[in-house]
């Protein structure tokens, strides 16, 4: 055999690697770039139209430190439309993070953090808030400016988790099937928590809870902003170091534990990030569904399912898919604003009936 036979596999190889690094390359730009105009849209876009030229000069004076605070257009898009735009941000790439991992744990582009029960029992916890803590909270929010709903739907989303590996973990082994089964009884209880709820409410305790039921980005704040994206970005920042495990775990538990890594501890860490960011961004934008879903899985058949380029990529388009529904659920009927879980739907529900009559599994 000559030497030129004996190396033609490795030149097929590097020209396969090559090939697969231009591809995410290409998607890694293109996705960025359509993320930059979106972005750009959302902060100009509103009953104060700003010009496209005219963001970036503010953006550039903010970043710079130089901000004319009597300016009316800088006003609106620092105190308003940046805060917002920044928590859409962190909490599409959460959410879109949030189903990669969940789909490459179960080995399934069906799954979603929604099927551990994670923001049912975060949306239990915020309605438990509004409605029966209304009347016991109100007096000391109002004294003392805190608020209490996203620190509740966070507790609700991690007492949840913590209910959720209990009752899967046996002899120090978690059960993925059990814990998919538990989620699915824990969303049936807080659905039927929530429906009582909704009937004990008044008026004003129903609107607060449709909209939070329905997801909506209307209470952004650079205060609110300031508690969350700690928790969002250390999640965030966690998630390429999983993406090794759940590349082994694609090839089934036994062989993962072949190759030497330790498949409870991927399980454990993978769920308590997904626990951690989902919970968090509950508790800032309320139910917001098919985000886990959607941008996943149409990554996935550009790139492919190595979780290295596939969970940055998701970060980057969730971030899109949220900004880009905000701007259309805050101007399609302006001067009032669509809930943006209704957007999220128009957009994703579509997609997943055609994901689930098609039967294509990606995964794999």
């Amino acid at each position: 055999m000559t030497m030129t036979s004996e190396l033609a596999p490795i030149s097929i190889l590097d020209g396969l690697v090559r090939r697969r690094q231009i591809v995410v390359g290409a998607a890694a730009a293109g996705v960025a770039a359509v993320f930059a105009l979106v972005a750009v849209s959302s902060l100009g876009t509103g009953a104060l139209s700003i010009p496209p030229e005219r963001v970036i000069v503010i953006l550039a004076e903010f970043a710079s430190g130089r901000v004319d605070a009597t300016d009316r257009d800088t006003l609106v898009l620092l105190s308003i439309r940046l805060p917002r735009l920044l928590t859409g941000m962190l909490i599409g790439a959460t959410l879109a993070v949030g189903g990669a991992l969940m789909q490459g744990l179960f080995r399934n582009p069906l799954a979603d953090p929604g099927l551990v029960g994670v923001s049912s029992g975060a949306l239990l916890a915020a309605a438990l808030t509004i409605v029966v803590g209304d009347a016991l909270l109100a007096r000391h929010v109002v004294a003392n400016g805190f608020v209490a709903l996203p620190p509740a739907a966070f507790a609700g989303g991690l007492a949840t988790t913590l209910l959720l590996y209990v009752v899967a973990t046996r002899r120090g082994q978690t059960s993925i099937g059990t814990m998919l089964l538990a989620g699915i009884a824990v969303q049936a209880a807080a659905g039927a928590g929530i429906g009582v709820l909704q009937y004990l409410s008044d008026d004003r305790q129903l609107r607060d809870l449709t909209f939070w039921t329905m997801g909506s980005l209307g209470g952004s704040t650079w205060s609110k902003l300031a508690i969350v994206a700690p928790v969002l970005v250390a999640c965030l920042a966690a998630v390429p170091f999983l993406a090794r495990g759940l590349n082994a775990l694609l090839l089934g538990e036994a062989e993962a534990l072949f190759m030497g890594l330790s498949v409870q501890r991927i399980k454990v860490a993978t769920i308590a990030v997904v626990a951690l960011g989902i919970g968090t961004a509950v508790s800032v934008g309320g139910l917001i569904g098919f985000v886990g879903i959607v941008v996943p899985h149409v990554l996935r058949l550009v790139v492919g399912s190595d979780h290295r380029a596939l969970l940055p990529l998701s970060a980057l388009g969730g971030a899109v898919l949220l900004v880009g529904a905000d701007t259309i659920a805050r101007t399609v009927v302006a001067p009032a604003e669509l809930p943006i879980g209704i957007v999220t739907a128009v957009i994703g529900a579509p997609f997943f009936l055609w994901l689930v009559s098609s039967g294509k599994r990606s995964l794999g």
